[in-house]
């Protein structure tokens, strides 16, 4: 597997930047820590509430991802949230294309690189890679955010979350 970016690449100060444009909160663990609320173990990010936890090996995609899942899950769901972001999935593809979307908005990171990182740890999509995915396989996803408001009709994000 090839390098992939992490927190420490970007820098903390950058996410929590980010995430509070959504009124989420970032919480910088330990190294070595085990990381709260989180589903994979090892350095993937946790959620618990409004709360995204990392350490600074944890990859970037990873951030993004549990921030999507935050971001895309109904109010009364992310009241509870620990660990298990559940939903079914359209609202897993949604998180994947919402991830790749929001790469843009985080100085240091891009589409691009998010959508490589993505294939390098294994996302898996029927078209053969994230990108092949994004731009020609992805509608249900895109109209599941437009639906739902976290992107407007251009595809751009509106930085809000899901009601």
């Amino acid at each position: 597997m090839t390098s992939v970016l992490t927190v420490n690449d970007v820098g903390h100060e950058v996410l929590a930047t980010f995430l509070e444009r959504y009124g989420l909160e970032l919480i910088v663990q330990a190294a070595g820590e085990e990381i709260t609320g989180s589903f994979w173990g090892e350095s993937e990010a946790g959620v618990a509430g409004l709360a995204v936890y990392v350490r600074g090996d944890t990859p970037v995609h990873s951030f993004l991802h549990e921030t999507c899942h935050i971001l895309c899950m109904d109010g009364e769901r992310r009241s509870r949230l620990d660990r298990d972001a559940g939903g079914d999935d359209l609202e897993e593809s949604a998180v994947c294309f919402l991830q790749v979307l929001l790469a843009d908005c985080i100085e240091g990171v891009g589409r691009a690189r998010v959508m490589a990182d993505m294939d390098s740890w294994g996302y898996s999509f029927r078209l053969g890679s994230t990108r092949n995915w994004f731009e020609g396989d992805a509608e249900d996803a895109r109209d599941f955010l437009f639906v739902h408001g976290l992107i407007d009709d251009a595809g751009d994000p509106t930085f809000v979350k899901r009601g």
